[in-house]
């Protein structure tokens, strides 16, 4: 019985399924957030992904993979798309993508980059970019189901760059937040713009003798770079835990 089990799951997560869009945020100049409706979608824990095809009426199709942004359980599917220039699909999915408008989409995957629940160790999200959209379906499923203690750290470029800058400002007891602005500062910000600095990750995160997990998601070279601070501080490299994306055409 459960040899025939496990691939009928597997199964179940690796088929297309056609999705609508029911609704959009946008949440800077280069990004929005969609909401998809996705009947029999299979449930998913945070910090999986989806591939997400389009399909032209010549027949040509083209597939990118995205991150979750919305806590399991959740009504809808959301996904936080950021525009690549000159790219193939994100200018679309961003700027032209309307309601009613049909995709398709398979998953959720990956199994190693995601936070339950049932976790009992302290959290650091460290963030680059849009890297912040799988952390965020963790804090949103810490909100609703545990109480766990985090800690973000999100590096942006600038603060219009920032991604859910509303729902982070939102008075969250238990989660801790800091930026790190790297080209341009709010007024009146105490530290200049620069890049993420390991004192950075001792002010803002939390000691190495706490044995938190660790996620880091942002652009390749911000994640190895991020990690290799963390590992130089201490902590275990088994328990920083990274996702990374590089150039695929948007």
């Amino acid at each position: 019985m459960a040899r025939t089990a496990v691939p009928r799951r597997l199964g179940e997560r690796l088929r297309w399924r056609a999705a609508t869009l029911t609704g959009r945020h946008r949440q800077t100049p280069a990004a929005s957030t969609l909401v998809l409706d996705v009947p029999g979608w299979p449930g998913h824990l945070a910090g999986q992904h989806v591939d997400v095809r389009l399909t032209a009426a010549d027949g040509y199709s083209t597939q990118r993979s995205y991150s979750i942004a919305s806590a399991p359980g959740a009504e809808r599917v959301e996904l936080t798309v950021q525009r690549v220039a000159d790219g193939e699909v994100s200018p679309y999915l961003v700027d032209a993508f309307g309601i009613g408008d049909a995709v398709e989409v398979r998953g959720p995957v990956g199994g190693w980059f995601v936070w339950r629940p049932e976790q009992t160790e302290p959290v650091l999200l460290v963030a680059g970019g849009s890297g912040l959209v799988p952390l965020m379906a963790m804090i949103r499923t810490r909100r609703a189901a545990a109480r766990r203690p985090f800690r973000l750290v999100c590096s942006v470029r600038t603060p219009e760059d920032l991604l859910y800058r509303d729902e982070l400002r939102r008075t969250d007891p238990g989660l801790d937040v800091a930026y790190v602005y790297t080209r341009a500062a709010p007024e009146g910000a105490r530290r200049p713009p620069g890049r993420l600095r390991a004192e950075d990750l001792v002010a803002a995160g939390w000691p190495p003798d706490f044995e938190p997990t660790v996620y880091v998601c942002g652009p390749t070279g911000f994640v190895e770079y991020a990690a290799d601070l963390l590992v130089g501080l201490g902590h275990d490299p088994g328990r920083v835990r990274t996702e990374r994306f590089g150039p695929s055409g948007g």
